[in-house]
């Protein structure tokens, strides 16, 4: 009896395991110490970022809310606060001047695209472009995708580029990923 009782234990034990770990492959990172929730949409999602104050600042001053909140699916590369800094001194704050807000609209729809594609369908795009992938993003422009080891790369129009941080943050109008840079239009 003492045996059965163990080996249902430890079958209760390897279930509860592996229904955690089936949990986890389900759940999305942390982002900006707050976590990402399925049933949230992008922006706000984004507005409990720490990390994304200056995305989100800037995506009301566009006014891109309604839109970034509507059924999509849209895919964001999102960057970060510290991307943001990247920039010259003084453009954030000259870019979210409302006489700014059709240049700041291009840049912040260079960032999104139309559709879900999470880092498996952006490699499988890479994989058939012999190395690189190309995109089009909602503001008409092009991106360009490769890896670089293990690390998804973007390249804008002005030939800079931006390394995805966290991948697949899994939204319920799409899907973002965390970038380090901000990428610029032509």
């Amino acid at each position: 009896m003492k045996k059965l009782s163990l080996m249902l234990l430890l079958a209760v034990v390897a279930l509860a395991a592996q229904n955690a770990n089936a949990q986890m492959k389900d759940s999305n990172p942390m982002v900006g110490g707050a976590a990402m929730l399925r049933t949230m949409d992008i922006v706000d999602n984004a507005v409990n970022s720490a990390d994304h104050t200056t995305l989100v600042a800037a995506v009301k001053a566009a006014g891109l809310v309604e839109t970034l909140k509507s059924k999509g699916p849209f895919t964001v590369f999102a960057p970060t606060n510290a991307g943001f800094d990247k920039l010259p001194a003084g453009t954030v704050e000259t870019l979210v001047k409302p006489e700014n807000k059709a240049t700041l609209t291009k840049i912040l729809t260079y960032h999104v695209l139309a559709g879900r594609f999470d880092s498996r369908a952006i490699a499988k795009r890479i994989k058939a472009g012999g190395g690189n992938a190309e995109f089009k993003t909602v503001s008409g422009g092009t991106l360009w995708a490769s890896m670089s080891g293990n690390n998804l790369l973007l390249k804008d129009e002005k030939g800079g580029t931006s390394t995805v941080s966290i991948a697949d943050v899994y939204q319920s109008n799409g899907v973002i990923h965390v970038v380090d840079t901000v990428l610029l239009p032509n």
